[in-house]
């Protein structure tokens, strides 16, 4: 069973930053796609970014590119989500998805229990 482990969230002024991390003990985490994902109250989860096992491919929501950036380091079973130029929309709790490919929740396997983004002054 895989348990992604989310931390780094917290409460941040506009235009702020973050860095969400997402680690798993699996020793598999090397050979999953990554994902992160986000609801805020009242609305519905929403994809974030994804990245492949190796790196090689990475897609974003409209909404947070050019100002997030997903990485990965499989030497540490870790993903991580850089959010910069962070606005009070960011708000939300961010979820880490492991094993999919895909823009909706269910294109993924496993999931944490997630962080929450406070984005506010």
């Amino acid at each position: 069973q895989v348990q992604p482990v989310e931390s780094g969230g917290g409460l941040v002024q506009p235009g702020g930053s973050l860095r969400l991390s997402c680690a798993t003990s699996r020793s598999t985490f090397s050979t999953y796609n990554m994902g992160w994902f986000r609801q805020a109250p009242g609305k519905e989860r929403e994809f974030v970014a994804q990245i492949t096992w190796s790196g090689s491919r990475i897609d974003y929501a409209d909404s947070v590119k050019g100002r997030f950036t997903i990485s990965r380091d499989n030497a540490e079973n870790a993903v991580y989500l850089q959010m910069n130029s962070l606005k009070p929309e960011d708000t939300a709790v961010y979820y880490c998805a492991a094993r999919g490919w895909g823009t909706r929740p269910y294109d993924y396997a496993y999931w944490g229990q997630g962080t929450q983004v406070t984005v506010s002054s």
